[in-house]
């Protein structure tokens, strides 16, 4: 009789209670969430949607981390909100290139930096704020541009002819 060897070949025959492995041609194979897992990955995405709305219409508030997180915990509970997020006009391609390219198009890149620019500038140049704090808002500012620009792969695209 063959016996599985390792952990690896166990878990290849009896997938842990709580997974099920999902994939779909050209992925790899994701563990799937079931139960009180899944249900928490589904509520964590949902949120994680919301977030990435309101990021869309304030300025302050990051758009791309949100919809990543959301594609992730989608990934591992629901393939049909999955299917939802990455068909969305809105969202659809900043997750199609993270996924394939790991990295943001260069007008979004572009788009951001300004828009953090300008509202930074304004919440400094309004005066509203402590000296404190417009150094502290100033200093967050330059990080999230720092970043953007240095650390965020940019994603080439072909030139049309």
């Amino acid at each position: 009789m063959n016996e599985p060897e390792t952990s690896d070949e166990i878990h290849a025959e009896h997938p842990p209670p709580d997974v099920v492995p999902r994939s779909t041609p050209g992925e790899k194979p994701v563990q799937q969430a079931v139960g009180v897992r899944r249900v928490l990955f589904v509520l964590a995405g949902l949120a994680s949607v919301g977030m990435a709305y309101l990021g869309v219409i304030l300025p302050g508030l990051p758009t791309t981390p949100w919809v990543l997180l959301a594609s992730y915990c989608f990934s591992r509970s629901s393939p049909r909100l999955r299917r939802w997020l990455r068909r969305s006009p809105i969202f659809g391609r900043l997750i199609q290139d993270w996924e394939e390219h790991h990295g943001i198009r260069g007008p979004v890149k572009v788009f951001a930096v300004c828009l953090i620019v300008v509202v930074v500038s304004m919440s400094i140049l309004s005066g509203r704020l402590p000296v404190w704090a417009q150094w502290i808002v100033g200093i967050c500012a330059a990080c999230g541009v720092c970043t953007i620009v240095f650390l965020v792969p940019t994603v080439r695209t072909p030139r049309s002819r």
